[in-house]
């Protein structure tokens, strides 16, 4: 059968690369994308905080109106919070079973790790 779209192997060969050689595990998915996933919900939160302030200094005192935006804040510090749990508690996982995964992730500068050991 004549196929006229291009086929996984057609576009691996005219980039010049191979999928299966990017991404030998899940685990380098993961690895490839964890950094983003953590920057993309830092900066929701800190968006959603920001919101929910400008909100609480319109509502003109409306209790309504302020107490929505009093739990969106009380959200929003609680999903930073998990962020920053999730990230020492993935890195103290790697340490444990030697998987330097962050630095992997974020590399090193100079050969200087550019996170804080853990201890």
């Amino acid at each position: 059968m004549l196929s006229l779209s291009p086929g996984l192997d057609d576009i691996e060969d005219k980039a010049g690369i191979s999928v299966s050689s990017v991404f030998n595990k899940p685990a380098d998915i993961i690895i490839e994308i964890l950094p983003y996933v953590y920057g993309i919900a830092g900066i929701i939160l800190l968006l959603n905080i920001i919101v929910s302030g400008y909100q609480m200094m319109t509502s003109a005192g409306e209790p309504k109106v302020m107490q929505a935006a009093q739990s969106k804040i009380t959200s929003s510090i609680i999903g930073i919070l998990i962020l920053f749990v999730s990230f020492w508690i993935i890195r103290i996982i790697g340490t444990f079973f030697g998987i330097d995964i962050f630095n992997q992730m974020f590399g090193t500068q100079n050969g200087v790790d550019l996170l804080p050991p853990v201890i």
